[in-house]
């Protein structure tokens, strides 16, 4: 049986930048990318849209009268 072949990482792009990631601030590029990054998640700019629902949830238990 023949020995496994190791398979090169893949370097990936800093998600702000796009520079190629360093393993000290893995997956940014640098300090300066990780820090704009946190900034972004603490002001709510990465935020996942919901939608609004106008009528009341009459099946949710929870919400419903109980009939004691």
């Amino acid at each position: 049986m023949s020995e496994p072949v190791a398979v090169p990482m893949l370097k990936r792009k800093c998600p702000i930048c796009g520079k190629p990631s360093v393993e000290a601030t893995k997956p940014f590029c640098s300090k300066r990318c990780a820090d704009v990054d946190l900034s972004r998640w603490l002001k709510g700019v990465y935020a996942i849209p919901a939608a609004e629902n106008d009528e009341t949830d009459q099946d949710d238990p929870f919400n419903a009268e109980r009939d004691l």
